[in-house]
């Protein structure tokens, strides 16, 4: 069995790449006794963390084959990816034989600020190596590095230009929901900001905040009351006809060059 540990930005990234493993057969693991025995250190056996009641629990989520077990962890945001992978590596460190067993490593995350992609990685590469030198990271943004475990980082949405996993998502919604596409979008671009104050405008003011926002309205309409990655999980964001689209095969592509 190959163990891959792949750590993500957010919740939405998590269930965005876990689809893409169920497209290829994965199955989701919804059960504790279900787990590999390999990940049952990275479940939390104490509840609150650090006495806080409202601090979400860190649970990875998990898919298998028949030779490959994955699991996904959200880092809940850029600056605790670095922290996340330490941590977690220490726990798995003291029950099991990295060497042998961890096959790779993989982070996804967003180029959703002034950074480029290629700036975001070195970034992340120089703050992985400072709190696990002995990881071989890759010099590249295109490298998988070798050895075992390997590694590997996908800046979304292409590894070259600024964006999110909304701006993959908004190319799926023009070509699997275009109707509500074109209302979303006219919606958001009608709405009269002069009317929001500085803390409403917060999110939305944020170089990624109009498409998000726009990403939400389409969600909203085909999982009322849900959340965007119910949608990603039930809707047809990413199917056979998306998956064909040049920003969804490279995200692929670096996954399937991750398990194998």
């Amino acid at each position: 069995m190959k163990y891959c540990y792949i750590v993500s930005e957010g919740i939405q990234d998590v269930e965005f790449i876990i689809r893409i493993f169920k497209n290829d057969g994965f199955k989701r693991v919804t059960t504790l006794s279900s787990v590999n025995y390999f990940w049952k250190p990275l479940i939390p056996t104490i509840f609150p963390k650090n006495d806080n009641l409202e601090q979400r629990v860190k649970v990875p989520r998990f898919l298998e084959n028949n030779q490959i077990s994955i699991a996904i962890q959200t880092a809940g945001g850029i600056n605790s990816i670095a922290e996340t992978i330490q941590e977690e590596i220490s726990v798995l460190t003291l029950r099991n034989d990295l060497s042998k067993s961890l096959f790779s490593i993989g982070v996804v995350l967003d180029a959703d600020s002034k950074d480029m992609p290629k700036t975001r990685f070195e970034q992340l590469v120089k703050e992985v190596k400072e709190r696990n030198p002995e990881l071989n990271l890759p010099e590249n943004l295109e490298e998988i590095s070798g050895g075992l475990p390997k590694f590997g980082i996908f800046v979304m949405p292409d590894n070259n230009n600024q964006g999110t996993l909304e701006t993959i998502l908004l190319e799926c919604a023009q070509k699997n929901y275009p109707n509500l596409y074109e209302l979303a979008s006219e919606y958001i671009d009608d709405v009269n900001l002069g009317q929001l104050d500085k803390k409403d405008l917060k999110e939305l003011s944020k170089p990624a905040g109009k498409n998000k926002a726009i990403i939400s309205s389409i969600s909203s309409v085909l999982k009322p009351g849900r959340t965007l990655q119910v949608s990603i999980q039930d809707n047809r964001w990413l199917d056979e006809t998306t998956m064909d689209l040049d920003s969804l095969k490279g995200v692929k592509d670096f996954l399937d060059k991750l398990i194998t």
